[in-house]
């Protein structure tokens, strides 16, 4: 059993920062990509940013230059870095791991957390 935990939300003005913390933990034999999608509500489920095993990074257009993905492969852990941020970015955040198990190669995904970007 895989479990995905994420922290790190919560309500920040235009402009403010927040850290978003993500670890994987179970039966984890091989971890992929990590990374970090976004829903707000009644949109669809969208990536934010993702990190290889290798270091390789994606980011959305809408955060590039003031969000920054970060991962610790040893402890499988992943990490989001939010500054500058606007009422767009008002979502719930879901952290997203591709791993192998030891019997299959799957996506596992958090229970989600929420920010809140508002003055």
């Amino acid at each position: 059993q895989v479990h995905i935990v994420e922290s790190g939300g919560g309500l920040v003005q235009p402009g403010g920062s927040l850290r978003l913390s993500c670890a994987a933990s179970g039966s984890i034999y091989t971890m992929y990509a990590m990374g970090w999608y976004r829903q707000a509500p009644g949109k669809q489920r969208d990536l934010v940013a993702s990190m290889t095993s290798g270091g390789s990074t994606n980011y959305a257009d809408s955060v590039k230059g003031r969000f920054t993905i970060s991962r610790d492969n040893a402890k499988n852990t992943v990490n989001l870095q939010m500054n500058s941020l606007k009422p767009d970015d008002t979502a719930v955040y879901y952290c997203n791991a591709e791993l192998n198990n030891g019997l299959r190669t799957a996506y596992y995904w958090g229970q989600g957390t929420q920010v809140t970007v508002s003055s």
